[in-house]
């Protein structure tokens, strides 16, 4: 058993196991209506009922056959993004309907991974290789030219916005340790978030814009790696309360992505176990 895809409840303090498989699974969303969590697997995307009643269903993605864990679903549910490096050899973002068929490409400088989608549906916020520099960059959703939003301060990755739109949150290496920030997406207002002595990566807002959840690292592990024991833990949106809700076997593939049920009472996320 290697991928055990978990539902945690922050009113009850309990996680549930939804499902689990030996194959390795990564990266859920919840649906905007909360009917479905949406991962990734070898290269291909499925859904997975909250239940898991039914195991997995995969979704048709065209050519798209190489997708790592940087997907997600747009706030009307009606479309996905993922990050494929099929055609390229490179990390591209794309989207598609949530139907399924052919992906529409979306950037075009490479390699580009997806992060956040804007509330409104209409711009989505990645983590943007250029000459070796990561950076936080926006685009709208149907393509043209990027906004370049950090400027090679550090590494810069992981961007997800509040349901307010009001601020994208990131996190960077510009003080040492990896820590969570934010910004606006106009590109004013850079502020830092947490000032602890973890490596803290994938903010993710809550959709009541009341808290944020992230998932933490020791401090002496770098990028962020699979197969570590590491914390999920949950704070204020300015970083106060910051409090460790559990601890697991996880890492890379945990909560990559947006994870919030729509009514903000629980997240998906996955544990690992290690190989026997």
């Amino acid at each position: 058993m290697r991928s055990s895809v978990e539902i945690y409840n922050i009113r009850t303090a309990k996680s549930r196991v939804v499902f689990q498989t030996e194959q390795l699974i990564e990266a859920p969303n919840f649906s905007p209506d909360g009917r479905y969590l949406l991962l990734n697997g070898d290269g291909l995307l499925y859904r997975l009922s909250p239940d898991g009643e039914g195991g997995l269903t995969q979704v048709d993605t065209g050519f798209a056959a190489a997708c790592n864990n940087d997907h997600g679903i747009s706030p009307d549910g009606r479309h996905y993004v993922i990050s494929d490096k099929t055609e390229y050899g490179k990390s591209c973002i794309y989207t598609l309907s949530a139907e399924g068929g052919a992906p529409k490409q979306v950037t075009t400088n490479l390699p580009s991974y997806w992060h956040g989608w804007s509330p409104d549906g209409k711009e989505l916020a990645y983590c943007g290789i250029r000459d070796d520099i990561f950076d936080i960059y926006t685009i709208a959703v149907d393509g043209g030219a990027e906004r370049r939003l950090t400027h090679g301060e550090g590494r810069n990755d992981g961007p997800d916005y509040s349901f307010d739109g009001q601020w994208i949150y990131f996190n960077s290496s510009r003080t040492g340790l990896m820590q969570i920030w934010r910004i606006h997406p106009d590109g004013t207002g850079l502020e830092q978030v947490t000032h602890d002595n973890y490596g803290n990566w994938f903010a993710h807002p809550a959709p009541a814009n009341d808290k944020v959840l992230v998932l933490s690292y020791d401090p002496d592990v770098f990028d962020h790696p699979r197969d570590l024991h590491v914390r999920l833990r949950l704070m204020d949106m300015d970083g106060g309360n910051l409090t460790t809700l559990f601890e697991l076997f996880g890492g890379q593939g945990t909560i990559n992505v947006p994870c919030w049920s729509p009514d903000g009472d629980e997240f998906a996320y996955v544990r690992y176990f290690p190989a026997t």
